[in-house]
């Protein structure tokens, strides 16, 4: 195999993984007591599920369905009163959900079946592939409005995050599109971080230089995610998939995982696997299992460095940890998968949309190469 297949192998089987890792924790997402998976799923996730009818730890219904972040819901809204973000704007149809007790965020959902921000990853995907592997903030604009706000449903979530009904509720407002990111309790979240792979993997494969790809990731997560804590983070990601990417055959995906953690956040990787503590442990007493980039980042880099030699034993205890899995389990797949130079092929075919994804994946790397 060439210098040229090698990365181009890895670029594919990372994108894909990043579907199964996302669609495989859709069924717990958000989930904060382990016992509550094993009572809906004994044994634990072990492959795709449908999203169960109760969610035992939601708190969907305390969420703004006006704005970004936690502040209720109103009622029936007056002709005289503005639109709500939430089944006006967004998620059409979807209002009536948000203000039930113990509803699943990805209520209906199927087994197989990606969340919103996987969805995101495929409108930039194409855009990204329309403009021959260069990324264009107003293209992607264009897609992520379309996608979000179309009368006819181009997604299957219930759910969206606050970054998403901030940016919204600041476009409803008047603000200029490219300025709408809103500022919430969670801004500095793992869900920022779930559309950057296609963006460094179609730059990179083109030639453009790392430096350059650094700014236009900061510029992308700057337009949802406003918050340097997480556009640092954002950078030592955009690194490690250059450095995995690119990587000889023989270098040490360790030392590379290692060093990461050290120059992003400061953490000492290897001193943690050496304790030699469980999984429940680390990302549940550690670190939170909660978005927030300040524990998810490193939480991920803890998995991706334990289970390099099998992706599905990652994601699987990914899954089972709860809490944001889905992103962490979305981020978590492009690390493993280029690590591991593949991707499980039978799990990736039992994806709902399994062959539109790697139409839409193999084209964006065809474009770029």
């Amino acid at each position: 195999m060439t210098d040229q297949k090698l990365p181009r192998l890895r670029a594919i089987s990372a994108l894909k993984s990043l579907f199964i890792g996302d669609a495989l924790a859709m069924p717990v997402h958000w989930y904060y007591n382990l016992m509550d998976i094993e009572r809906q799923f004994p044994g634990g996730i072990t492959d795709f599920e449908d999203a169960p009818a109760f969610h035992p730890s939601s708190i969907m219904s305390l969420h703004s369905t006006s704005k970004g972040g936690r502040s209720g819901q109103r009622g029936h809204r007056q002709k005289s009163e503005p639109r709500e973000i939430v089944g006006d704007v967004i998620l059409k149809g979807k209002r009536a959900f948000w203000g039930q007790a113990n509803q699943h965020y990805h209520q209906g959902m199927v087994a197989g079946q990606n969340t919103l921000n996987a969805y995101c990853v495929r409108s930039l995907m194409r855009t990204l592939t329309a403009n021959k592997g260069s990324y264009d903030k107003e293209q992607f604009l264009d897609a992520y409005i379309e996608l979000m706000t179309a009368e006819q449903a181009l997604h299957p979530d219930t759910y969206a995050e606050s970054y998403h009904r901030g940016f919204f509720a600041n476009l409803e407002a008047g603000k200029p599109r490219d300025q709408c990111g809103a500022v919430t309790h969670d801004t500095a979240s793992i869900g920022g971080l779930v559309t950057i792979a296609p963006l460094v993997i179609a730059e990179r494969l083109a030639g453009t230089p790392i430096e350059e790809v650094q700014q236009l990731c900061r510029i992308h997560l700057m337009l949802t995610h406003p918050d340097e804590s997480l556009a640092t983070v954002c950078g030592g990601y955009v690194t490690l998939i250059d450095s995995l990417l690119f990587r000889d055959p023989d270098q040490s995906t360790a030392e590379i995982l290692e060093d990461t953690a050290r120059k992003s956040v400061s953490f000492d990787l290897r001193k943690l696997l050496n304790k030699s503590i469980s999984d429940r442990h680390v990302i549940g007493r550690v670190f939170s299992p909660a978005c927030y980039i300040s524990d998810s980042w490193p939480g991920v880099l803890y998995l991706a460095h334990k289970y390099q030699g099998s992706l599905m034993k990652g994601l699987i205890a990914n899954t089972n940890l709860g809490g944001d899995n889905v992103h962490r389990g979305a981020v978590l797949g492009v690390i493993l998968s280029l690590m591991n130079e593949g991707t499980e092929a039978e799990q990736f075919a039992k994806l709902l949309d399994a062959s539109p994804i790697q139409d839409e994946i193999e084209l964006l790397i065809g474009s770029a190469v």
